[in-house]
C-alpha cells in the first residue's frame, strides 16, 4: 500500500526554507513508529536535509542526480514508475515523506494518509501540500498527540 504522511500547518504548510517549520517531539516519535519497518519514499531536498538514512526502513530517494550515493538501506530511483515499480516487490507499506513535489508526483497513486495536524500558521512557509490532496479521501480514524497535535488518518472515499 502506498501511504502518504505529513505534518501540516492551518494553510498546508509543510516546510520553510528547506526545513520543517516546527519541531514537535510527539510527531517525530509518531512518524518514526509508524514508518519503522517500511519503506519510505523522499525526494533529493528531503534526502539532503535529513541528510543520513532513516533507521529501520529502507530509504528511496526518487531523483535524476545521479551524485547521490547508494548505501545500506538506501537505493535511490529516477522516476515515479521505477518507484511504484520497485514498491509491488516490497512485502512492507511504502510511505511518501516528502517534500512537495514528491507529494505532488504521488498524488494520484496514494491510497492512506497520515495527515498530522499543527495547531499553527507558518508565517513566510515555501513548501505546501499540493492543492485538494484530500480531495477522494474521508477520515476514518483520528488521534490527539501532546501539544495539541491530532493526527487523522484518511482512506479513499
Amino acid at each position: 500500500m502506498i501511504i502518504g504522511i505529513a505534518a501540516v500547518d492551518r494553510k498546508g504548510a509543510i516546510g520553510k526554507g528547506g526545513k520543517l517549520p516546527w519541531h514537535y517531539s510527539a510527531d517525530m516519535k509518531f512518524f518514526r513508529e509508524t514508518t519503522t519497518g517500511h519503506a519510505v519514499v523522499m525526494g533529493r531536498k528531503t534526502w539532503l536535509t535529513i541528510g543520513k538514512p532513516l533507521k529501520n526502513r529502507l530509504n528511496i530517494v526518487l531523483s535524476r542526480d545521479s551524485n547521490i550515493e547508494p548505501q545500506e538501506s538506501l537505493i535511490v530511483l529516477s522516476d515515479v514508475e521505477a518507484v511504484i515499480s520497485f514498491s509491488e516487490s516490497l512485502a512492507t507499506d511504502l510511505f511518501v515523506i516528502g517534500g512537495a513535489q514528491i507529494y505532488q508526483a504521488f498524488l494520484p497513486r496514494i491510497e492512506k494518509r497520515i495527515i498530522t495536524e499543527v495547531p499553527l500558521t507558518v508565517s513566510g512557509a515555501d513548501a505546501f501540500m499540493p492543492q485538494g490532496y484530500l480531495e477522494g479521501f474521508k477520515v476514518e480514524e483520528s488521534k490527539s498527540l501532546e501539544d495539541d497535535l491530532v493526527v487523522k488518518f484518511y482512506g479513499r472515499g
